[in-house]
């Protein structure tokens, strides 16, 4: 590479003879500025997807992992009293903090999506159900189950694991997911501004090797193109984040809700991520555009 890192200072200092080596206009410069500015704005959508989805997989790992249900399986003459016989067992659980049976009108609220408003519970065999709240430390699921077979027959303990495990494997593979994608964006961030610096260093061959014969070396005309492929990378960066941080903003929060479509943004610092992308954008820039001028000079004559 022509480029070393004591030339990083030049870059940035800039250098208004060498510039004019580069066209500040032209088709090269409208594609790294708007492609920059596009993949910074999907890029700002990746990273929210990946964090929401953290914060999901915490979200529902926390609420099931403290949350239980037993359904009060029996007949219509038995349920009120296997409820109280467990309701009783719960209250002699350690690691239980509090449990209570839903009422009728809660059931019906539960089943009303799919069944409507007036399903007659009192008519048919709808289990009862009991709502568990665990302590911090939780409760032995297994002792439960033992001490419910042996004093109510008819309950059946559901302690949400099943239910936990698919779900927060799901988070998390959404959240890789979102960090790949912003992983490619970026990949392709390079490609696009490589394959721009090619197309401006071929259309520049003729100035190239006038420049060489009035004593220009590679390593200042390689600088030229980098420091205006950077720049362009930058500045087109920094408008796809600002439009996308706006967007992201805009969107619906959905409250404490347990929703994630309106959910996808950032919190807290979570909203300082996105404003390192402009200057990540700007060193693959930079790297990508100084291995470009590399090859394309070598191959100047």
């Amino acid at each position: 590479m022509i480029i070393g890192i004591r030339s990083i200072p030049a870059l940035l200092k800039g250098d208004r003879q060498a510039d004019r080596v580069v066209p500040p206009s032209g088709f090269t410069a409208q594609l790294t500025l708007f492609t920059s500015a596009a993949m910074a704005f999907l890029a700002v959508f990746a990273l929210a997807l990946s964090l929401a989805s953290g914060r999901l997989a915490a979200r529902w790992g926390e609420e099931l992992a403290q949350t239980a249900t037993i359904r009060i399986v029996a007949p219509l003459d038995q349920r009120a009293m296997q409820t109280a016989a467990a309701l009783r067992v719960l209250e002699t659980t350690p690691g239980v903090a509090e449990a209570r049976a839903l009422t009728d009108a809660e059931q019906q609220a539960l089943l009303a999506p799919w069944f409507g408003q007036d399903l007659p519970l009192d008519t048919l065999p709808v289990p009862r159900l009991i709502e568990i709240t665990s302590e911090t430390e939780g409760f032995a699921p297994i002792g439960l189950r033992l001490r419910l077979t042996a004093e109510v027959p008819g309950a059946i303990l559901d302690d949400h694991g099943r239910w936990r495990a698919p779900l927060l494997a799901a988070a998390q593979r959404l959240r890789l997911l979102g960090w790949g994608a912003a992983v490619l964006i970026l990949a392709a961030v390079a490609a696009m501004v490589t394959l721009a610096a090619n197309a401006a260093l071929a259309a520049n061959a003729q100035v190239i090797r006038v420049l060489r014969l009035v004593g220009a070396t590679d390593s200042y005309i390689a600088q030229a193109f980098v420091r205006r492929f950077t720049w362009r990378a930058f500045a087109g960066s920094v408008a796809g984040v600002v439009i996308g941080l706006l967007a992201v903003w805009l969107m619906p929060t959905g409250g404490d809700g347990p929703g994630f479509l309106t959910g996808i943004g950032f919190e807290g610092a979570g909203w300082l991520v996105p404003l390192l992308l402009p200057f990540i954008s700007g060193a693959i820039a930079l790297v990508a555009t100084a291995y470009a001028a590399g090859r394309a000079l070598r191959t100047i004559s």
